[in-house]
């Protein structure tokens, strides 16, 4: 270790430090010192670390931290970092904070004058994205979806014209039920990847519109298996189509207002035609 990394150490510090997210040999060789060398290790499950510390005979001691007690216990590790203590903070896979716990730790730390400092190194987002064949310039991570099927639709419904590739994290046993719910409004034809398991034996990153990709999860169970991202294409408009939120916008004040008088409204507020509005409606209410 360098004098600078040394110098470093002696500093109390939160470290954010990505674990794999499936295959060991991801991790750094920076991760692997600073879990070596900090005072104490949060976890977000000390069960799953520790197998992880011990494949790299570590020893440094873990500390509970999860999304059931993390606002509770966040002042106790502030508290050891306030007295000079060095802390690391893991998720079971991946960076912590992107979906997994670590906000309110990070953000009280800030609040309080302690060093954050952030290691790069594993995230399934990035992950995917990067394989997946859609378009990387502009992108919106929205984590893990809705559990009931209503409110997965309208997240469906409020991201229905965004431009930008979305991602979600979703797991086996609801996957059919998304994909099902993301076709009753996104259309059969809007492309989607889904990548599992990734790093691992068996990873797999199959991208296909939105029907052709149903069909071929249902082909076999196994791909039904492990941990999910979902990757959708943006939203690509012809330019004489209107945006489905217009649409919706015209359906729910037709059923107040006169149809005329319903478009001019939402033409106004969409800058849209009024009359290609009228004429959607008069064809779909």
């Amino acid at each position: 270790m360098t004098d600078a990394n040394l110098s470093e150490r002696a500093l109390p510090t939160l470290y954010i430090v990505p674990t794999p997210i499936g295959n060991l040999a991801d991790i750094t060789q920076r991760a692997l010192e600073v879990l070596a060398n900090v005072d104490l290790i949060a976890a977000e499950d000390t069960r799953h670390t520790a197998r992880l510390l011990s494949h790299f005979s570590i020893s440094t001691k873990t500390f509970a931290l999860h999304e059931h007690n993390e606002q509770q216990k966040a002042a106790a590790l502030i508290n050891r970092l306030q007295q000079g203590q060095s802390i690391a903070l893991v998720s079971d896979a991946g960076t912590p904070l992107i979906s997994d716990p670590g906000y309110h730790l990070v953000t009280q730390c800030r609040d309080a004058g302690i060093r954050v400092v952030p290691l790069p190194g594993a995230c399934a987002v990035v992950t995917a994205l990067s394989a997946s064949g859609l378009p990387s310039d502009r992108f919106s991570f929205e984590g893990f979806l809705p559990p009931k099927t209503k409110a997965r639709q309208d997240t469906f419904r409020d991201l229905a014209d965004d431009p930008r590739t979305l991602i979600f994290y979703e797991s086996p046993h609801r996957i059919r039920d998304s994909l099902a719910d993301m076709l009753a409004v996104l259309g059969p034809e809007r492309r989607v990847v889904l990548a599992r398991e990734l790093t691992k034996t068996f990873e797999t990153i199959h991208g296909a519109p939105l029907g052709t990709l149903i069909e071929w999860l249902n082909e076999d169970p196994n791909r039904l298996k492990g941990e999910m991202v979902l990757l959708v294409a943006g939203h690509r408009a012809d330019k004489n189509a209107l945006p489905q939120s217009a649409c919706r916008a015209l359906g729910l004040l037709a059923a107040e207002l006169p149809l005329k008088k319903a478009a001019a409204l939402v033409a106004e507020l969409y800058s849209v035609k009024k009359n290609a509005l009228y004429k959607w409606g008069l064809e779909n209410l």
